[in-house]
């Protein structure tokens, strides 16, 4: 997976004009690979059918406008919410497999995008969106509390630097946010390959009250059943690294 979509608040320099003026910390770096001519063309033909908001043209992300989730999908069902779905295998496969779900898919790089609407039109899906979108500012404005009953975050950015470490999505602002998006019973769900930053999640969950482990030992879950097993994760395995699974509950 790419790196998810993140914007944190932290405090920029003091100007004349603007004392107390906040710039974002971003989980991810905006520097896409090639775009196919077919991913390229998907963005034109479909975005119209599936893309929420507007398709960034150059290097900005842009803001989402307020969005009617049951007037767009056509009816109201139970929703789901993927931050940073890379490539989309999970995205694709979750909107096959629960036909009775609706959800929607951020992710900041176009290739992706595209290749996730190449595969909704091959499948004939309706039941999926995307955006191309900070997904945290999505969250922070964009989404009426219990919107969700699930959120989706696998194989964020680590950052593994240690000067990096504000960079990681998984904070308890962004925590918090999660969990107010999440309807009582949800799941937030978790992967990642980079063992201190399954530390740094289970610490960071832990401290918000209305998530609960779901896991018997309240440290890691089961690889689940649904989640299919994407080339960055292969990756990951064949460099040797140990893939952990957490899932949340909103109480």
């Amino acid at each position: 997976m790419s790196a998810a979509p993140e914007t944190l608040a932290e405090p920029a320099p003091a100007s004349a004009t603007e004392p107390s003026r906040v710039r974002g910390i971003r989980s991810y770096v905006r520097r896409e690979g090639r775009i196919t001519e077919a991913q390229a063309d998907a963005l034109r033909r479909l975005w119209p059918r599936y893309g929420l908001g507007p398709l960034p043209e150059g290097e900005h992300v842009l803001p989402l406008p307020p969005l009617d989730l049951a007037a767009i999908f056509g009816r109201r069902a139970a929703l789901g919410f993927e931050i940073g779905f890379g490539n989309g295998e999970r995205l694709v496969q979750a909107a096959l497999t629960r036909p009775e779900m609706d959800f929607v898919g951020a992710e900041v790089h176009r290739p992706g995008v595209g290749r996730v609407l190449q595969e909704l039109e091959k499948l004939g899906l309706d039941n999926a969106r995307v955006m191309c979108a900070d997904a945290v500012e999505f969250l922070r404005s964009g989404v009426a509390p219990g919107t969700f009953a699930e959120i989706v975050l696998q194989f964020p950015d680590p950052w593994h630097k240690t000067r990096h470490h504000k960079r990681r999505i998984v904070q308890p602002e962004f925590t918090a946010m999660v969990a107010t998006a999440l309807a009582p019973g949800g799941r937030f769900r978790l992967a990642t390959d980079w063992a201190p930053y399954a530390e740094h999640m289970l610490d960071v969950l832990n401290g918000e009250p209305r998530l609960r482990n779901l896991s018997p030992d309240g440290r890691f879950v089961p690889r689940p059943a649904d989640r299919p097993l994407t080339r960055f994760e292969n990756r990951g395995l064949r460099l040797g690294h140990e893939v952990a699974d957490l899932e949340f509950v909103r109480i």
